[in-house]
């Protein structure tokens, strides 16, 4: 409830038609959108979650916990093209952190109309940063009684409240027909714009408000009612203080007095419901049919023409999802709904029903949508897809919006970087873009097909074409092998040129596309669907097209996954195999690759014995990749090489300093080095630009160190790096790590840092080997790091008595 209230406050603060909430969930790298205001849920499902690193304005507010706002589409292209292309209508769009001190939950979206030219208002940009904040403090109050704020759950829909149907009014009134005056209750007054000192009216003055002929009924029904004692009835229209006609349900009835006498008064009701009654009259007599949605696509009134075209009546289809209830409106036309929602015009498209054309036009407005329907011609080209119901064809435009997902995965293959965000990334885009429930992706690897990726399919059902040879009788060979895509409507038809092949309970159509880069064969991929369908000419060329980008994508991933093994390889060289042994002193060393990217990093630990007296060092080099490893490895054997050689912490760091900056890798690295006598439990500490370590005593309280440093490596030669000089007591542990361990999108780092001094303060004194497992157990379960983690304990003892 709170975050839907929230929501809508957004959306309400600055004009907005719709909006999203999203929320950080279990992945760290991954929003999931929480509500959706004032727009049908599944008809947005390819944007329930949002990656943190994409360019996107969620994206970016996230990370930076800096508002966007785009005007326009103009200003949104320019900036976020990525963007546009998923949703190419003009709106514009309001995004803003929902934080609490340093800390961000997550991002309030709104939508609303286009201001080409004309900047977001100061106004509006405070009122929705204050809905922002409120929020943020709500969720930081709820934080201590529940675990980590996050959604992981479906979206919530919610519903807006209509800004342009006028609000139902009712008011009570009473005629004294002897004495000629009429009065009223609050709302009677309020309707017809009187105030409460000109009380009573005359019934002249009530009557000046009618149509001449309206004004003569009630002057009969005055007197029908003084002549009888039969109760009178009558509905009027009145005209109200905007003009508009309002519904007057009027009774009268004389009442006698014991005495014989009596008055006579006509009392009743004035009713505003806005236009909805002359609505309902009027376009029951148009010869086209008509129909009214909400902005969650739910069908709220249908004219007679409507249910003859539609083959329903009104009372089985008010309330349902238009699109879900009606067959004639499938998933080729979710593009059109959604164009209609985002944008101020108007929508046309055909649509097959039974033996006719229907022709479909969507007029937007600020609360809904209304829909005609009329008798269409059938066009000129029909794509075989449309021959049943539910397929679609519209304008040149129309088929260029129903495009867009195409250009948003053309635009989305060239940041994915593994073939398994590639795989992911196709997923996500070529299917819902076409309409299919199936993907499996295989990789051509000396000569024989491997499957890397598969969704949509039975458990294991692919499993027997895994690894097939270039000679097999199969269509994801023949299409690599030809270097044509195949297109099979049906499974009766791919089973009819392919005698024998294994088929899946599915007995929808096929698409087998070769994967070829630059004339060099990758692989092929298969689209598959619950239903027959065809492929018009246009789709054909399409999908061509996208294999050839997915292709190059893939080989392109293929390429990082082979250097990322190398780089993984030499970061494994590079990193010590265990560490020294030196009495009084225990020292634990745990490295974790990230997963994404080139998965290895710059980080790294050592443990040195300059004879008797180690030394720990920890460091991180900018980057990922084999460069990053490469030029840790540099460093470490500087840091080694000057270290044994019995050069003070001071002159080790800047002597490594110098040495990066002569290499000049374009690279620059943070490193802290510590100097520690287990005999005395004296340290000497220099830091360059590296996050403070930590230091738990051994009554378990633990604090964050805090030691002078100089900037980074590899900037500045002349720079200076001061020494700083603790006690280690018996008992006490140091903690040295990298700020994979302690960075989170959205989360400011000294949080991650303060949650790490908890961790630590809380263990006991158990093996140091298991303190080091726990704090890096919580990484090691997130499958998505963004960034590698380096991780150094050591523990002083006393000497045995």
């Amino acid at each position: 409830m709170v975050l839907a209230q929230a929501e809508v406050s957004a959306v309400e603060a600055v004009g907005g038609f719709a909006g999203g909430l999203y929320l950080r969930s279990r992945s760290p790298q991954q929003l999931r959108l929480a509500v959706i205001a004032g727009l049908p849920l599944n008809l947005f499902r390819h944007w329930w979650t949002m990656h943190v690193n994409r360019p996107f304005p969620h994206s970016d507010v996230y990370r930076s916990g800096q508002p966007v706002y785009l005007g326009d589409a103009e200003e949104a292209m320019r900036r976020y093209p990525q963007l546009m292309a998923g949703l190419p209508f003009p709106f514009g769009s309001l995004y803003v952190p929902v934080t609490h001190e340093r800390e961000c939950f997550g991002v309030l979206a709104v939508l609303r109309p286009a201001t080409p030219g004309t900047p977001v208002s100061d106004a509006d940009r405070r009122r929705i940063h204050q809905v922002g904040t409120r929020l943020g403090a709500t969720l930081a109050e709820m934080a201590p009684h529940r675990p980590r704020i996050e959604w992981d759950a479906e979206p919530l829909a919610v519903t807006l409240q209509s800004l342009t149907s006028p609000p139902l009014r009712i008011g009570a009134f009473d005629w004294d027909l002897e004495a000629g005056t009429v009065t009223g209750d609050d709302g009677w007054r309020a309707i017809l714009g009187v105030r409460p000192e000109d009380l009573p009216l005359t019934a002249e003055a009530v009557a000046a408000r009618m149509e001449p002929e309206d004004a003569y009924g009630l002057w009969a029904l005055g007197r029908r009612s003084a002549e009888s004692d039969q109760p009178v009835t009558r509905r009027m229209r009145l005209q109200g203080a905007d003009g508009r006609p309002h519904l007057l349900e009027l009774n009268g009835r004389r009442h006698r007095e014991p005495d014989g006498t009596g008055a006579t008064h006509l009392g009743g009701y004035l009713i505003d419901l806005g236009a909805g009654p002359v609505v309902a009259e009027s376009a029951d007599r148009l010869p086209f049919g008509v129909c009214s949605l909400d902005r969650l696509g739910r069908i709220t009134y249908m004219n007679d023409s409507a249910e003859h075209l539609l083959g329903r009546q009104r009372t089985d289809l008010i309330g349902r999802v238009l699109w879900e209830a009606v067959d004639l409106f499938g998933p080729a036309h979710e593009d059109h709904y959604r164009a209609a929602l985002l944008s101020p015009d108007p929508v046309h498209f055909l649509v097959r029903h039974t033996d006719e054309w229907l022709s479909v036009a969507l007029h937007p407005g600020i609360d809904g949508l209304t829909v005609t329907l009329t008798r269409g011609e059938q066009p000129a080209y029909v794509p075989s897809s449309m021959v049943r119901p539910g397929g679609g064809i519209g304008s040149p435009a129309d088929r260029a919006v129903a495009l867009y997902r195409p250009v948003a995965l053309a635009i989305a293959l060239t940041e994915a970087v593994t073939a398994r965000q590639v795989s992911a990334v196709v997923t996500e885009e070529l299917l819902p873009a076409f309409g299919g429930r199936q993907l499996a992706i295989y990789l051509l690897s000396n000569r024989h097909l491997h499957l890397a990726w598969e969704t949509g399919f039975p458990k294991g059902f692919l499993n027997r074409f895994d690894g097939v040879g270039l000679d097999a009788k199969l269509p994801g060979v023949e299409t690599l092998t030809s270097g044509r895509p195949l297109f099979f409507e049906s499974m009766q038809h791919l089973a009819g040129a392919y005698p024998g092949i294994p088929l899946d309970a599915h007995v929808g159509a096929r698409a087998f596309l070769p994967l070829i880069a630059s004339g060099r064969p990758v692989g092929s991929c298969i689209l598959g669907f619950d239903q027959p369908r065809g492929f018009s000419p246009e789709e054909r060329t399409v999908l061509t097209a996208l294999a050839g980008l997915i292709a190059q994508a893939l080989e392109r991933a293929q390429r990082y996954d082979t250097e990322a093994a190398l780089a993984r390889g030499l970061q494994d060289a590079l990193l010590p195999h265990r560490l020294p042994v030196v009495e009084r002193l225990d020292t634990v060393g745990r490295y974790l690759a990230g997963t994404q990217g080139m998965d290895v990093g710059g980080d790294w630990y050592d443990v040195i014995d300059t004879g008797g007296i180690p030394a720990l060092i920890i460091g991180d080099v900018q980057g990922h990749g084999v460069q990053a490893a490469a030029t840790m490895g540099q460093l470490r054997s500087a840091v080694r090489a000057l270290a044994v050689s019995g050069h003070t912490p001071v002159e080790v760091m800047t002597g490594t300093n110098r040495l990066m900056i002569d290499l000049d890798p374009g690279l620059f690295a943070s490193c802290c080095y510590i100097v520690l006598d287990p005999a005395t439990g004296r340290c000497r500490a220099v830091r360059a630009g590296h996050l403070q370590p930590l230091l738990r005593h051994p009554d378990g309280n633990t604090e964050v160190l805090d030691l002078p440093g100089g900037i980074v490596l590899g900037v500045d030669a002349d720079a200076v790096y001061p020494v700083t000089e603790l006690t280690l007591e018996p008992g006490a542990v140091l903690a040295l790590f990298t700020d994979g361990l302690v960075e989170q999108p959205g989360i400011d780092i000294d949080l991650g840092i303060e949650r790490l001094r908890r961790t630590l303060s809380d263990m006991g004194s158990g093996p140091l080997a298991d303190t080091a497992d726990r704090l890096i157990n919580a990484a090691r379960q997130t499958a998505d790091r963004p960034d590698d983690i380096a991780l150094l304990l050591a523990a002083r003892w006393s000497a045995p008595a």
